[in-house]
């Protein structure tokens, strides 16, 4: 099993775009459109994908529609190995669910938002929490990397406490997505053990994080170098839905399928 943890970390790099997840006319993922969409973006230059995080909507859908999801990424044939995908949820039986599902299916890893609907929860409540999921998952260990955003979730994985996780529960915390936009927290992280992985989500700080974090950038919308991964945005709009609930997902180059 450390063997495949390893595996993952080596896999997750460079431009991991945060890709919409596609919802027909009734409101369902629209599973086919969005593997198509998958299937562009890592056709086109993206490293990576975060499937079902805050661009994916994940929050936003009940278990059995994110299992579906994954299942759909899971039957594509679409390399699991470089998708981490969200199972934070507000309960913990929930993220324990999703997550035991991300392993089984073989995702590289599973991205975990703190509870986020208490806030002011003590540093030993989180601890809590990463340690039911992680002995939930101890038959067949998934690398988990913590979701930081606290602007949504309320919640922050400060740096204090993603060093006790890392103290606490080894290589299997291997990394952390940074949505907070600020790299010295970003930087601070990355600091604090040699091959922990840092994903910030502002994509102008990708040098800095390819040098300095090791990792890449995580991010809506993913650039990287001139004459490598031109880049533009795709913008999709659930069917009925309010100018507030437009999703937005990276394309490497035009033109999008989304529609299609």
């Amino acid at each position: 099993m450390p063997g495949k943890l390893e595996q993952a970390q080596r896999d997750l790099h460079g431009v991991i775009a945060a890709i919409a997840t596609a919802v027909d006319a009734g409101g369902e993922p629209d599973c086919a459109r969005s593997i198509a969409l998958a299937r562009f973006l890592l056709g086109n230059g993206c490293d990576g994908l975060n499937v079902l995080g805050t661009t994916g909507e994940a929050t936003s859908f009940s278990l059995d529609q994110r299992r579906r999801v994954m299942n759909a990424y899971a039957e594509s044939g679409l390399p699991l190995n470089r998708m981490m995908v969200g199972t934070g949820a507000a309960a913990l039986a929930d993220a324990i669910a999703l997550t035991r599902h991300a392993a089984e299916l073989g995702f590289a890893g599973a991205l975990v938002l703190p509870p986020f609907y208490y806030k002011g929860v003590p540093d030993d409540g989180l601890v809590a929490v990463i340690d039911a999921i992680l002995s939930a998952t101890a038959a067949r260990p998934i690398p988990v990397y913590l979701y930081h955003f606290p602007a949504q979730s309320g919640l922050p994985w400060h740096v204090g406490l993603v060093r006790r996780l890392l103290q606490t529960f080894g290589n299997r915390i291997v990394g952390l997505k940074d949505s907070s936009g600020n790299m010295a927290y970003a930087r601070a992280a990355a600091a604090i053990a040699s091959g922990f992985k840092v994903f910030p989500s502002t994509e102008a700080a990708l040098p800095e994080a390819r040098a300095r974090c090791g990792a890449g950038t995580a991010s809506t919308r993913s650039r990287a170098g001139p004459g490598r991964r031109p880049s533009i945005q795709a913008t999709a709009t659930r069917p009925g839905a309010s100018a507030t609930r437009t999703t937005r997902s990276t394309a490497a180059v035009a033109p999008t399928p989304w529609s299609a």
